[in-house]
């Protein structure tokens, strides 16, 4: 008995293929992010997601540029709204740390690692985006550009060793998201003077 695939239009097999990409990031690591790996999980051929992505690198790109633009859009939401005082700053902080906790942060190490600094640049450029657009005028998008540094590493940091680290300095585990808020609301930059 064969198996009846159901087929899907370029979009649609591409979007397919970065949600698996994804959900295989969160479950297993950056390293489970194959073409093979990817193509058994939405029931297409390794060749499938060759002709849509050219390569794994690529499918990992596509999989960096996605995470980026999603989660910077979520940020940048929620930045808007902290300064409007719909929202607590704790948000942006929770969602930058979440972002890099949920996977991003292991794939920005592993790509790292490996040399493949090339593949980081959809995340630097989303960034470059989100801080253009939060910054009001020249003295504030200085301070955003130094507090999305810090913010960034922060949770870079945390992703990769915070747990531990809290851990054997006696702190509670979400110690560096409360010292990330403090300094965020110190700097202003979210909430209006």
């Amino acid at each position: 008995m064969s198996i009846v695939r159901k087929r899907l239009s370029p979009v649609e097999s591409r979007d397919a293929a970065i949600e698996a990409a994804r959900a295989l990031l969160v479950e297993a690591g950056p390293q489970a992010v194959t073409l093979k790996a990817v193509a058994a999980r939405i029931g297409r051929t390794h060749a499938n997601l060759l002709h849509h992505f050219g390569s794994a690198a690529d499918l990992q790109k596509a999989l960096i540029t996605h995470l980026a633009d999603t989660i910077t859009e979520e940020i940048g939401a929620a930045a808007k709204r902290a300064r409007l005082g719909d929202a607590d700053p704790r948000e942006v902080v929770d969602l930058t740390f979440d972002a890099f906790v949920n996977g991003a942060g292991a794939m920005a190490a592993w790509m790292i690692l490996s040399g493949n600094h090339d593949a980081l640049d959809p995340v630097l450029s989303a960034i470059h985006r989100l801080v253009d657009d939060l910054a009001e005028d020249a003295e504030t998008g200085k301070h955003i550009h130094e507090d999305t540094l810090q913010l960034v590493l922060m949770a870079m940091g945390d992703a990769l060793l915070g747990g531990a680290m809290a851990k054997g300095l006696g702190l509670p585990p979400e110690a560096a998201r409360t010292i990330a808020t403090r300094a965020l609301m110190a700097s202003r930059t979210i909430l209006p003077a």
